[in-house]
């Protein structure tokens, strides 16, 4: 099924009028309320992107306290794909909290657990025989997993990437490239995890796929050994290290070395999987297969859930008690999980990414050769990023990503900055987003570029 102009009726919750609204300035005087109460109630190291008080979202855009209308292109980080408020979520969490909201699957299990597992194992590349388990956040599943990887090898070294992003909890800060606002002062950081170099097209200087894997599989074996190796950890396409997506070839000659040296990949698909690349998960586009997959983020319509779902021998390889968890597989969240899956398949979303990445590039692209500031557009589905440069240099603007950010939320559009330079602005609509919203938004962006 082919869904070519969502509606929040559809599938992304209440009938909001699908519009750029707006009332105030923002933050109007109710959000600047809420603001002041943050800042005496929440620590502050909990930051905020855009200081407005959310009272309704679906469709592509998020109401304020204030009566403002903001066109969202940042879904909770990648989060409501399906929607904020999708009908079947809402419904199917509806039921199960009149059931009952916790037993805890490891001491009292139940259905929805399973079916998540077993969806997860249908759906994730790979034909071969499955197992998952099920977290609350991306870090946690992350975390498990490397457990996992270490557990069956009987090794202890983790290869992680330039400009990768895993989570903030110890082990993942270690796995974590970028040093502010993540990793300054919290270490020290959990020991035998390695960094090597990624491919980063926009500045490789020509270097091919198989070129950039040869360049970071040469330093894996001379600094850290085959031997030592656990684990390599990638995301397919690197998330809050700037969209980078990495020349074809890379992956695949990665997996090939990991394959022949008894390594476990792990593909991190938190932030690229369940639809948003405008495949099921990002790793389909390279053909490739990981030993295990992490997913969180896009897989309960917004409900805190993750996993790691991986081959049967290597999951199975831990002991009985050696994972779980308190909140793990939350029958709430499984329930919201169902039904997201669910949407993805019935609502044609893994086809709206597509879409929405056709409009995306094809904007943005015309963007880059009108203004040489943007040095590179790039991305895959409904996950798409400018890079912001000096022309003359190629040296990244930060300075003028914060601008445009910043002229960008005043005027009713929110976007997401990312990238270890911080120069990257991230497009990441929900997947019911309608094309006239998404290129008003882009409208936005394009008079923020003039201004800025």
């Amino acid at each position: 099924m082919t869904l070519v102009e969502p509606t929040a009726t559809a599938v992304g919750g209440p009938s909001l009028a699908q519009e750029r609204r707006l009332v105030t300035s923002i933050p109007g005087p109710r959000s600047q309320e809420l603001m002041t109460r943050k800042a005496g109630a929440v620590a502050k190291g909990v930051g905020t992107t855009i200081p407005v008080s959310v009272v309704a979202a679906g469709g592509g855009v998020i109401v304020d306290a204030d009566g403002n209308s903001i066109i969202d292109l940042g879904s909770g980080i990648a989060v409501t794909g399906v929607g904020n408020s999708n009908p079947r979520v809402v419904e199917a969490v509806t039921a199960q909290l009149n059931a009952f909201t916790h037993t805890c699957f490891t001491v009292a299990p139940y259905d929805s657990y399973v079916a998540v597992a077993e969806k997860l194992n249908e759906l994730t590349p790979g034909d071969h025989e499955k197992r998952s388990a099920l977290f609350n956040s991306g870090a946690e599943a992350v975390e498990n997993a490397v457990k996992i990887a270490r557990h069956f090898t009987k090794k202890m070294a983790v290869v992680a990437f330039d400009h990768a992003y895993h989570g903030r909890t110890n082990l993942t800060m270690g796995l974590t490239a970028k040093n502010i606002p993540y990793k300054d002062g919290f270490g020290p950081f959990a020991p035998e995890v390695y960094r090597a170099p990624l491919s980063y097209p926009y500045r490789d200087n020509g270097l091919s796929g198989a070129e950039a894997a040869a360049r970071a599989i040469t330093q894996i074996e001379k600094q850290i050994g085959a031997n030592n190796l656990a684990a390599i950890i990638i995301e397919p396409i690197q998330g809050e290290g700037g969209f980078i997506v990495p020349a074809p070839g890379f992956l695949p000659a990665l997996v090939k070395w990991a394959n022949e040296n008894d390594v476990v990949f792990i593909a991190d698909e938190v932030q690229t999987g369940f639809a948003r690349t405008g495949a099921w998960f990002a790793s389909e586009h390279e053909g490739i297969v990981p030993d295990l997959i992490v997913t969180a983020k896009g897989i309960a319509g917004g409900l805190p859930l993750s996993a790691v779902t991986g081959r049967a021998d290597i999951m199975d390889s831990a002991h009985a008690g050696g994972l779980g968890g308190t909140y793990g597989g939350n029958p709430l969240a499984c329930a919201a999980a169902l039904a997201a899956i669910d949407s993805y398949e019935q609502d044609g979303l893994i086809e709206r990414a597509q879409q929405i990445g056709a409009v995306l590039i094809g904007r943005l692209n015309a963007l880059r050769t009108a203004d040489a500031r943007i040095g590179d557009v790039r991305g895959r589905g409904a996950m798409v990023a400018i890079e912001l440069v000096d022309p003359a240099t190629g040296a990244p603007d930060a300075a003028l990503t914060g601008k445009l950010a910043a002229y960008a939320h005043a005027n009713g559009v929110l976007v997401l900055t990312c990238g270890t330079y911080g120069n990257v602005i991230r497009f990441l609509p929900p997947l019911t987003i309608g094309d006239e919203l998404l290129i008003e938004g882009l409208d936005v962006i394009a008079e923020g570029l003039k201004q800025a």
